[in-house]
């Protein structure tokens, strides 16, 4: 997770709410990095009080239980995802001195770059929705199918999907990445995370029309 600051101890004249939200986000963090060793079973209340700094009452003002708390960690862990992979899709090459599958191909290079980049600087909030999300029930499973249906989306944009049978393959991709990822965060091997984005590249260019628009060999002419 993105280091958190503590507040400053003894008076420090700072706003309620300031005090509030610092609380929180050390919270948030202190449940992610806490999962890493113990995973979601095994992490427990006081684990996560001792990582954040915090009371049990100040847990508990936030939060009614570990679940509650987890939810809250998974949204912060997907905001933060998406918010990357977003700012990488909306960089455009220069449409004046770069063709359109230049174009196309260089957001998804991005794409695929941000999200293993992501998954690799920030192993805590990855394993949050790639691995333990599966321990908490079927809500948080379907907030990670939801999750994923954005990444469907946003694929299929760049890839210029047109049929029904395209957006399948769309969706296939994303699911074999998600599985390859998944293993690879849980094994610890960010080097194996990492080496996925040139295969990855090089499969979409090579599915052509299968995928999308956007690399049929008419596209290059």
């Amino acid at each position: 997770m993105p280091s958190v600051r503590h507040l400053p101890r003894g008076r420090h004249g700072l706003p309620r709410e300031q005090v509030v939200a610092s609380q929180r986000e050390r919270i948030l963090s202190a449940m992610a990095d806490a999962m890493v060793d113990y995973g979601y079973i095994g992490t427990s209340v006081a684990a996560i009080l001792k990582r954040a700094g915090v009371s049990r009452e100040t847990f508990y003002e936030q939060f009614r239980s570990k679940e509650h708390c987890f939810e809250a960690t998974y949204e912060r862990a997907v905001t933060l995802l998406l918010e990357k992979i977003e700012r990488a899709a909306a960089t455009v090459d220069d449409p004046e001195t770069t063709d359109e599958w230049t174009i196309r191909s260089n957001r998804m290079d991005r794409i695929f770059d941000a999200y293993l980049d992501h998954l690799v600087e920030d192993p805590a909030s990855a394993r949050v929705f790639l691995v333990e999300v599966f321990a908490v029930g079927s809500p948080a499973v379907a907030r990670r199918a939801e999750l994923q249906r954005l990444f469907v989306e946003l694929i299929a944009e760049v890839l210029d999907v047109q049929t029904d049978a395209q957006m399948f393959a769309c969706a296939s991709l994303a699911a074999g990445i998600g599985g390859m990822v998944t293993g690879r965060i849980a094994a610890g091997d960010m080097a194996g995370v990492r080496a996925l984005r040139a295969p990855l590249l090089d499969l979409v260019h090579r599915g052509g029309a299968l995928y999308g628009n956007a690399f049929a060999e008419p596209a290059r002419r």
